[in-house]
């Protein structure tokens, strides 16, 4: 393939590589495909990134296992008589990890299909349009880097003793007593599966509320949620230290001087950082924030003209759709001649998969007060899904719309409940449209349904 460069032409092997095989390098090398651009993906490990094979798809088998448990303890109320004989870890593991390697394959099949190369190993620039892939030397017109992030272990004594999300899917045994530090969707989400099936959980959050980025009466809902179905929630602890022994009894030292024991299992869900160590992005000389991330414009752009960055090692928002979309406009912007081709960040929908789960969508009442005073009006609803009525427990549902101006144009939506994962994505289409509340007013509910209370709020 030959490029301009400075006036001359410059022959590369492609028209574009992506450093990394996850969803945003993936969908970034499928699009440029569709142009007809010679594509290629480096990637060391199974296609798929994190989300295929150490996060989305892989949790979501795992939160369909706890809905599951939920449902046979529910299933009493409308008049099942159901035993249950325990739940098998292994043969669960062994299932999802035997879809988890089915799609490997399918993407494999996919780019073998497309004719878009496979680089197997590790991807290191040598300099803006030249990378090393162990030993192997490729030059490329432009570049996509999309490696993603990791976890990382906090900077106290004994944190090897504890485990992160990667290690989770390893488990061959399910956890009988577990810490589970942090209060962001990862720490939320496992402690609420695991809990599900059995484990005695406990929680360690650094200050009073789990989710501090969401809306806070969503948070406080949750959190309500998982004291009443036996999660300990241990509030203001902030880790110190973790003893013990690999294999055996740990003991968590949080900064007051608390000492909680007997855990068999640590998890840390404390954060991660950009996956970019080993990139030798000094060489192409690309440019990196104090916290690891490669900086980019609204155009997906570093500092260096060709190559680009998508996805979690940029820092912006963590989602695996987010990474997917920048990956695909890039590619129509830059192979497909589609001018102006870029996402918007703002209003993006996401879900998180808590027992029960959280949708949520643009500004959390918070936000829009900072950013709009006065003009704020928001509309809330907490209510008893029918799905509970016949139940002695009966968890409650919790809804807002936050909505700006004269014309109350929703530029935030909250939902805690059953079906908050699947009724998001609709909803976001029409706030991307520049829904009001009037037009919520005015669409007709789907009775009875949990949906509806968005449609009927006052």
């Amino acid at each position: 393939m030959r490029a301009a460069s400075r006036g001359l032409a410059v022959a590369y092997d492609y028209d574009l590589v992506c450093i990394g095989g996850g969803s945003g390098g993936l969908a970034a090398a499928q699009r440029a495909y569709e142009y007809g651009a010679k594509a290629a993906v480096i990637e060391s490990s199974r296609l798929g990134g994190t989300c295929v094979n150490l996060g989305c798809v892989p949790k979501k088998v795992m939160w369909n296992a706890a809905q599951l448990a939920h449902g046979l303890h529910e299933a009493r109320d409308y008049g099942f008589a159901v035993q249950s004989s325990g739940h098998d870890w292994a043969g669960l593991k062994a299932a999802r990890d035997a879809y988890v390697h089915r799609l490997n394959g399918i993407y494999a099949g996919n780019l073998e299909r497309k004719g878009i190369a496979w680089l197997q190993g590790h991807g290191r620039f040598i300099d803006a349009h030249t990378l090393d892939i162990d030993g192997r030397r490729v030059t490329a017109a432009q570049v996509v880097i999309a490696t993603g992030g990791y976890p990382v272990r906090p900077a106290v004594p004994g944190a090897e003793l504890g485990i992160v999300s990667d290690d989770f899917f390893s488990l061959e045994r399910r956890p009988d007593k577990m810490a589970i530090i942090g209060s962001g969707y990862i720490a939320v989400e496992l402690a609420g599966m695991l809990a599900a099936l059995g484990t005695e959980v406990h929680l360690f959050i650094r200050n009073e509320r789990v989710l501090k980025n969401f809306d806070s009466t969503i948070a406080a809902a949750l959190m309500k949620q998982m004291q009443a179905d036996g999660l300990n929630v241990v509030t203001n602890a902030v880790p110190a230290a973790l003893e013990g022994t690999p294999t055996g009894p740990k003991t968590i030292i949080v900064a007051d001087g608390r000492r909680f024991e007997g855990f068999d299992t640590v998890l840390w869900a404390t954060g991660r950082a950009p996956a970019v160590e080993s990139l030798n992005l000094a060489a192409a000389g690309v440019r990196q924030n104090a916290h690891g991330c490669i900086p980019v414009d609204e155009w997906q752009a570093t500092n260096v003209p060709g190559i680009w960055a998508i996805g979690d090692v940029t820092g912006c928002v963590a989602l695996t759709p987010v990474a997917i979309a920048a990956g695909r406009r890039l590619a129509d912007r830059e192979f497909g001649g589609m001018v102006g081709r870029k996402l918007d960040y703002s209003g993006i929908a996401t879900v998180v998969f808590s027992h029960p789960p959280i949708g949520t969508i643009g500004l959390t009442e918070e936000e829009a007060i900072a950013r709009h005073g006065a003009a704020v009006k928001v509309y809330n609803s907490s209510f008893v899904p029918m799905y509970y009525a016949l139940g002695a427990i009966r968890p409650k549902a919790t809804m807002k719309l936050v909505c700006v101006g004269p014309d109350e144009r929703v530029v935030g939506l909250h939902v805690i409940g059953p079906g908050a994962d699947e009724m998001t994505q609709g909803f976001a289409v029409a706030m991307k449209m520049g829904a009001t509340k009037k037009d919520f007013d005015d669409t007709v509910a789907i009775h009875p349904t949990n949906a509806e209370e968005m449609v009927t709020m006052r």
